[in-house]
């Protein structure tokens, strides 16, 4: 046998969360305290797949066979893989923690490295690890918490049988892609019966096992069957050994080393069924997209069984980051406090879609973005909760109501005890309660009354203090949200937005409609067309409009002389996250875009030509539940809007307070000032023009 015909695996890489050390850390405390024995803990690991660069030139990057230890570690149960990610594979493992430095550094490794050996060993003689296959990727863990500085010595080992001699390639030798063996139609085919294997084995011992061919009566059309090892006999029934094929779940991504695993599965094969080649497809796949061209196919040839009463020898102790046999460190002083963990462990996400899938994802940008949200019922509770999945540290309220009891079953950030006493006030309730949910958030709540035109001032000292906060507030804010009842209390923000050239999202509810929509900022630079839904390039847009731009009248009181269900918003429940999410995955790509907020606006659904990495960004987007269908709609910006016109810009740049008194107080200074009015009196009838005033969409 040559050199070149050995086969050579992929070892393991351990990869432990931040989380397993702060399980471990209670663990040691409040259970095991100075008990050292060996304990039972769980890990699991994934199919490998390699990530393919953007840039066709690039070669796809092969990830790491990695080990993974989380906070659900020590809740093992072998029998099943509760605990574990979506996808993932159950390895039953034992972590022996020291008491001191010195017991981890004088430990006789050897021997519990040898422990753990024979007992694979031992599942593999006694056929253990054919009912229980998991079993044949058993790993040790010596570790020592130092905590009181929060550093954790550890090592890792992935004891592998060895075969004397080693297994080795039949044939030609080198690996095959999947693809070279099946076509297309067999893949489908074969991921969707092991899809099905999969969800059979509730017990986490899907990660080994049979693959044969079968054709049905009638039918010429080959089709897959996946079996389990304890079938051998049955499954393999009337099937030439040369057709007989294993598969297991490869967490190697290289496109001619299988993956650790295999090394303990061909000594099972070899040592219960005396099989002397096989078949063996390393099974990859893309989580959740059925997609298993990256799986590699092969033939083994396997050495005579050795006997059951010597045990093999193993290796598999992990090497360090220098590439030596040796322990790690993993210095966690800066993140065991609780709140710093939760505040590295709610990124986490976040990271990983940078690190796989949006490699231009700016979270530092968003993170440091100011949001404030003008409203602060189920639109502010739901936008509240979106923007820090998104990692948005600094988010504060503006309401001017009391928590009611109808409140707590609709808007996530209250609860019944709020309600009590005639209701706490919204906005600091609100902000208290986004704290307890993430407690490194930067959160405000101010109760606040925003004033608005249609609504005669009672009291000017109140009201220019109002719009002092008001404004001083949409001044130190990145991003303004727009989430109230009523039509006319957006009135006063869009003017000030407009003004200082913010971003402004606009949320807005009808019974199973709803608008999410972002307001106009001129760009300055130069012009960028907009993408169409045939991938054209649109006419430019010199400025979007705002929530105001297809009005023909002032806002006014549209709660006056309405009755209770045309004064409160009644929509339908689900409507409201679906139209917060929307307005917090709009604001995110318009911080990726270039010109930000003056970003020009997308209609094309064709990824290839997308704004921004995260995809299009729209104009308007006006939904309707009753269809399930969204419509993206672009609007111009309109000369005789009455928040957002260059009049009324200039009126207010240059008046002021007095000129915002007018609109509070007249109804029609606004269409005056604009010019609605000679629109309405050259119409001749205004009510062919005036819009439905509620939320209605």
């Amino acid at each position: 046998m040559s050199a070149g015909d050995i086969l050579r695996f992929a070892p393991f890489s351990s990869a432990v969360e931040a989380t397993f050390w702060h399980a471990l850390t209670t663990q040691k405390i409040d259970v095991y305290k100075l008990d050292d024995d060996l304990k039972d803990v769980l890990g699991y690991y994934s199919t490998g797949n390699s990530v393919v660069s953007r840039d066709p030139g690039e070669a796809a990057i092969s990830m790491p066979a990695r080990l993974c230890l989380g906070a659900n570690a020590f809740d093992r149960n072998e029998s099943s893989s509760r605990g574990i990610p979506p996808f993932s594979y159950p390895s039953v493992g034992q972590i022996k923690n020291t008491n001191t430095i010195e017991e981890f550094k004088q430990l006789d490794k050897p021997a519990l490295f040898k422990r753990v050996a024979d007992q694979i060993w031992h599942d593999i003689v006694s056929g253990d690890a054919v009912t229980q296959p998991h079993l044949l990727t058993r790993f040790l863990l010596i570790t020592f918490a130092d905590l009181k500085k929060y550093k954790f010595h550890f090592w890792f080992a992935f004891p592998a049988l060895l075969a004397d001699p080693p297994c080795a390639l039949a044939d030609q030798g080198e690996p095959r892609n999947v693809t070279e063996v099946w076509d297309a139609n067999e893949l489908e085919k074969l991921s969707t019966a092991y899809d099905a294997y999969r969800q059979e084995q509730t017990d986490g011992n899907a990660a080994f096992f049979l693959i044969k061919k079968k054709i049905e009566d009638g039918d010429d059309e080959k089709d897959f069957a996946v079996g389990r090892l304890q079938d051998w006999n049955t499954f393999f029934e009337g099937v030439d050994h040369n057709e007989r094929i294993v598969g297991f779940a490869d967490p190697s991504s290289l496109p001619a080393n299988p993956g650790w695993p295999l090394r303990n599965f061909l000594v099972l094969l070899q040592h219960q069924w005396l099989v002397k080649q096989i078949k063996v497809l390393c099974f990859r796949e893309i989580p959740g997209k059925k997609d298993i061209s990256q799986s590699i196919f092969l033939t083994v040839k396997l050495p005579e069984s050795v006997s059951a009463d010597e045990n093999p020898k193993a290796v598999g102790w992990e090497k360090n980051p220098q590439g030596k046999l040796g322990p790690r460190t993993a210095d966690l002083a800066p993140l065991m406090d609780p709140k710093q963990l939760a505040d590295t462990s709610v990124d986490l996400n976040l990271k990983l879609m940078r690190w796989r899938i949006v490699p231009d994802l700016q979270l530092e940008k968003i993170k440091d973005t100011k949001c404030l949200l003008l409203g602060a019922g189920t639109l502010g509770c739901y936008v509240a909760r979106s923007l820090l999945g998104w990692g948005v540290r600094n988010i504060t309220f503006v309401d001017n109501s009391r928590v009611s009891f109808s409140n707590p079953v609709r808007q996530s950030l209250y609860v019944f005890e709020d309600c009590l006493d005639g209701g706490k006030l919204k906005a600091k309730t609100a902000a208290e309660n986004l704290k307890k949910v993430y407690p490194g958030v930067n959160t405000e709540g101010y109760h606040l009354n925003i004033p608005m035109p249609g609504h005669a001032i009672t009291n000017e000292a109140q009201t220019r203090a109002d719009v002092e906060k008001l404004t001083q507030l949409i001044e130190t804010h990145d991003v303004i949200f727009l989430l109230m009842d009523s039509r006319e209390s957006r009135w006063l923000p869009t003017l000030l937005g407009a003004s200082m050239k913010k971003l402004v999202i606009n949320t807005a509810l009808g019974f199973d409609t709803y608008l999410v929509m972002r307001h106009g900022v001129e760009d300055d630079d130069n012009q960028t067309p907009a993408i169409g839904y045939d991938g054209t390039d649109l006419p430019y847009v010199k400025r979007l409009g705002c929530y105001f731009c297809n009005d023909v009248v002032a806002p006014t009181d549209s709660l006056k002389d309405r009755t209770l269900d045309q004064q409160c918003t009644v929509t339908r429940p689900g409507l409201s996250a679906i139209a917060s999410a929307m307005a917090v995955e709009l604001m995110i790509s318009v911080l990726h875009h270039e010109k930000g907020p003056a970003a020009p606006a997308d209609t094309a659904t064709s990824q290839s030509k997308s704004s921004t990495p995260l995809g299009i960004i729209p104009h308007q987007m006006r939904g309707f539940l009753a269809e399930f269908n969204n419509m993206i709609i672009v609007g111009q910006a309109y000369d005789k809007c009455t928040a957002c016109s260059d009049r009324v810009l200039k009126e207010y740049n240059v008046n002021g307070f007095e000129f915002l008194k007018n609109a509070f107080n007249s109804p029609s200074y606004l269409e005056e000032l604009t010019g609605l009015s000679q629109l309405h009196e050259a119409s001749g009838n205004i009510d062919d023009f005036i819009w439905n005033d509620d939320e209605d969409i």
